[in-house]
């Protein structure tokens, strides 16, 4: 087995091939002076299965098309499988027509992951799961919300309220509160579908001098989070903190959440950020034992 760490995974994908016991074959990145690049693999992958960890945040295009060259790279130098490990998927939530004309962004990428030879696909908490049914080939939609509960629990929040940003992420407080057990809850929210503008509307928790946490798979620009800490912390709540899988925290982000009143945003490793406090190595590596990879 052979864990290749893409340009944009490099610490993740080193942390799962020690997890595994992998032997790791690093990826020589060379940009020429037009932006254009270069990927070489620095070892042989004839009759071996091959496992590409690349995540597609911010610069998306860059790191769909490395993620495809590495995958048709890899089979076109002999790998007998290769596994694509993309922690956060890029355009999962553009996964239907939301308005007359618009294309279904995450379907072509779709098309273009299996194309280029993938034999096995695997992410951790999809935007939209039944995006997986575009795929042809075997797909694994891991969860971190487990690990998340489990770091506030290990830092003395056992028995904290979780909550979700809207209704439909409502198994992310649950999952949560299977971990904490302080019960759990939902938001109310409203997105323009012209101006991507959101609104949350005011929700009652019985939250007084208690801690909370609010569970989301990714932050991007903040608000929703911010909103929802602003409110909690209005209804009394004594400490707010934020968690997501997927961290982008696009422009003032973070500082938006915090200056709204959280103690701290926890992220994942799936992408870079400064908030990536706990790994998905072991859930990942974990799964990639299962299947066989």
């Amino acid at each position: 087995m052979i864990v290749v760490p893409g340009p944009a995974s490099q610490n993740l994908g080193k942390k799962i091939a020690e997890t595994l016991n992998a032997r790791i074959v690093p990826v020589d990145l060379k940009t020429f002076p037009d932006g254009e690049y270069c990927l070489r693999f620095e070892d042989d992958f004839k009759n071996e299965k091959v496992i590409v960890v690349q995540s597609t945040g911010p610069p998306q295009d860059t790191n769909i098309l490395q993620l495809l060259i590495m995958i048709d790279a890899a089979k076109d130098l002999g790998a007998k499988k290769v596994t694509a490990v993309v922690p956060y998927l890029a355009f999962a939530r553009q996964d239907k027509r939301f308005l007359p004309g618009e294309a279904i962004s995450v379907a072509t990428f779709v098309k273009l992951i299996e194309a280029s030879g993938t034999d096995h696909f695997l992410t951790v908490n999809i935007h939209a799961k039944d995006t997986l049914k575009r795929f042809s080939i075997p797909t694994e939609n891991l969860s971190a919300i487990t690990l998340l509960a489990e770091h506030f629990k290990t830092q003395g929040l056992d028995g904290a309220f979780s909550l979700s940003p809207d209704k439909g992420a409502i198994k992310l407080a649950e999952e949560a509160n299977q971990v904490l057990g302080g019960d759990y809850g939902w938001l109310r929210k409203k997105r323009n579908r012209f101006t991507g503008e959101i609104q949350v509307e005011e929700k009652s928790f019985n939250v007084k001098g208690r801690d909370v946490i609010v569970f989301d798979d990714i932050i991007s620009t903040g608000g929703t989070i911010a909103k929802a800490v602003k409110m909690l912390k209005t209804q009394g709540a004594r400490r707010v903190y934020a968690a997501c899988v997927h961290p982008l925290l696009i422009g003032e982000a973070k500082q938006k959440i915090m200056q709204n009143g959280a103690e701290e945003i926890v992220g994942t490793d799936s992408v870079p950020s400064s908030v990536r406090t706990v790994s998905l190595a072991p859930v990942i590596a974990e799964a990639l034992a299962r299947i066989g990879a």
